[in-house]
């Protein structure tokens, strides 16, 4: 077995070994720093000599990592004993992984790496590394970050556990349903980063979207009857079924006109709207609602056949339920679609009064747009100069110069 496979186990296996520590030794960074240890033996031992059972060899020596850890704290010698009872084990059909409460020890860990006492910086690390099974590498290249700093946020997140005593259990069903928020924001800026990366030379980043839609199968199959679990789910499987779409070969953005539409994932079409169907049986809420609109642009064979009228509904109802100036930017641009620039540019200036976007590149981006229709040209690539100075990520950044640059100067509006 080579490096590939053994991350590809890890991958795969990592939320149930740590959980599974977590739940024995009753410490979460002694856990997920055993785990590594076994990863790390992996990489050099697998190459020479494949363990016939690779899940149950990571477990069986995580678990002695673990051991040895305890051994060195003279305090949790209870601890040790209780672990250490059957040292004949045989590490090929090791038994601490509970079947009948794998499911539940994952979903503990995700309520856990998500626990509010961390920094949101901090949240989205640890279950990317814990939950998710990506190295500190990996993560700092996804969101174009030093290594340095991944690596502190979590360290900082599990001391941060320890300090506050944060128990590795499930949360009480009505604490479990106010936390479930902050669980599923945490994979939505995954899956968003991954979407639209905010900075660097790529588009996209489908490595981490992807991880994010693997995190939310997960966390809805364990939270069957929570509907925004499932609208989570389907808004990230329609959105990233326009993935082969959005770039051209060289990583070019292509625009939603622009697709070809017969590209887009159909499988990925029909897995959202079925996740979508089983949120709405009791109401959507923002990640359905916005799980909608991607379905209703999923189901247009074209910008021109979209219906607009809907999407300009479902964003009036996103508004209502989770109120926020994006959403409000892009009920303009719907606006804008259904009944033309004008209308949508005074929602567009309303915004900019109530300076609710400052700094953002998005809003003179939907402005510069709104202007470029309402023929006010000079005006429109202003607004286009200007969102391209703003926005941090170079690909979005030569799509604005360019549309800037075919407005041309007329010295007039």
């Amino acid at each position: 077995m080579g490096t590939a496979d053994v991350e590809a186990v890890w991958r795969i296996e990592s939320a149930r070994i740590v959980a599974a520590l977590t739940r024995l030794t009753g410490d979460f960074g002694l856990a997920e720093d055993a785990a590594q240890e076994a990863v790390a033996e992996a990489l050099v031992s697998w190459p020479l000599d494949s363990p016939a059972n690779p899940a149950g060899w990571l477990m069986a020596t995580a678990r002695r990592r673990a051991i040895d850890a305890i051994r060195r704290r003279t305090a949790l010698q209870d601890r040790y004993a209780l672990l250490a009872a059957d040292p004949t084990a045989d590490p090929a059909v090791d038994d601490e992984v509970d079947p009948d409460r794998i499911d539940d020890d994952i979903l503990a860990l995700m309520f856990v790496s998500c626990h509010p006492v961390l920094s949101p910086e901090a949240r989205v690390a640890l279950t990317l590394r814990v939950v998710g099974g990506l190295s500190s590498e990996e993560i700092a290249r996804a969101f174009l970050v030093p290594v340095p700093t991944v690596q502190a946020r979590i360290t900082r997140g599990k001391k941060t556990i320890a300090a506050a005593g944060v128990p590795f259990e499930l949360p009480p069903a009505a604490e479990r349903r106010e936390r479930l928020g902050g669980v599923l924001s945490v994979l939505y800026v995954i899956f968003t980063e991954g979407s639209t990366a905010t900075s660097g030379d790529r588009l996209v980043r489908p490595d981490l979207a992807y991880e994010a839609i693997r995190l939310a199968r997960t966390l809805a199959a364990l939270q069957p009857d929570e509907p925004e679990a499932h609208g989570l789910l389907a808004l990230c499987e329609l959105t990233a079924a326009r993935f082969p779409a959005r770039t051209g070969p060289d990583g070019s953005p292509i625009l939603l006109e622009d697709q070809d539409r017969r590209r887009w994932d159909f499988s990925a079409i029909r897995r959202g709207l079925a996740a979508l169907a089983k949120a709405s049986t009791r109401g959507l809420g923002p990640y359905g609602l916005q799980a909608a609109i991607a379905a209703t642009h999923a189901s247009a064979p074209s910008v021109g056949e979209t219906d607009w009228d809907r999407i300009v509904v479902l964003y009036e109802a996103l508004g209502r339920v989770a109120p926020s100036p994006v959403v409000e930017l892009n009920r303009a641009v719907a606006v804008a679609m259904a009944s033309g620039p004008a209308q949508a540019l005074a929602i567009v200036d309303e915004l900019i009064a109530s300076d609710r976007l400052s700094g953002s590149h998005l809003v003179p981006t939907v402005r510069g747009e709104l202007l470029a229709r309402l023929g006010r040209r000079q005006e429109a690539r202003a607004e286009l100069e200007l969102a391209a100075r703003l926005c941090a990520n170079q690909r979005e950044r030569a799509v604005l110069l360019r549309k800037a640059a075919a407005l041309g100067s007329t010295g007039r509006d």
